[in-house]
């Protein structure tokens, strides 16, 4: 259950009294008769059903204060105003396989440790594309002197046991 503001606690403790035609209000008075809410009914879920809301019930002060009869204040939801999220084109994935030494594989294991304990936790497709950002970024002669030290590697899958 929700918490309560002050004015609907007061509303709870005050004594309520019910307006029915032998109970007659002061001369000069209107008599409130207490308003329900509305049932909401779902609408594209018929396997759930909400909770009827509890009918509001409007408090008389008594005759010899005032003549008014005092309602309670209905609170005043405030929604956080959300800013409006700019809708990026979803990105289509490309899954691809490749082979590559054992030896150079184990790099991912203890690039991804270094990485942990920089705060900067990270996963093998992204230290791959963090890499081919660093090869984009290079010049002609040296990305030709960084692929010369990579010796080249017969492809395809290794042959069973």
């Amino acid at each position: 259950m929700s918490k309560i503001n002050p004015v609907q606690a007061a509303a709870l403790s005050a004594p309520v009294e019910k307006i029915t035609p032998a109970n007659k209000t002061a001369p000069g008075t209107k008599a409130v008769a207490p308003k329900s809410a509305p049932v909401k009914t779902p609408v594209a879920k018929p396997a759930v059903v909400k909770p009827a809301a509890k009918p509001a019930i409007a408090k008389v002060a008594p005759a010899s204060t005032t003549a008014k009869t005092i309602a309670p204040k209905k609170a005043v939801k405030v929604k956080d105003a959300k800013p409006a999220k700019e809708k990026t084109p979803k990105l289509k994935m490309e899954r691809d396989s490749f082979t590559m030494p054992k030896a150079e594989y184990a790099q991912f294991h203890v690039l991804k440790e270094r990485l942990n304990k920089l705060g900067q936790p990270a996963k093998k497709s992204e230290l791959l594309r963090a890499g081919i950002m660093q090869l984009s970024a290079m010049t002609d002669a040296a990305l030709k002197a960084a692929l010369a030290k990579v010796p080249a590697i017969k492809t395809g899958r290794p042959k069973k046991k």
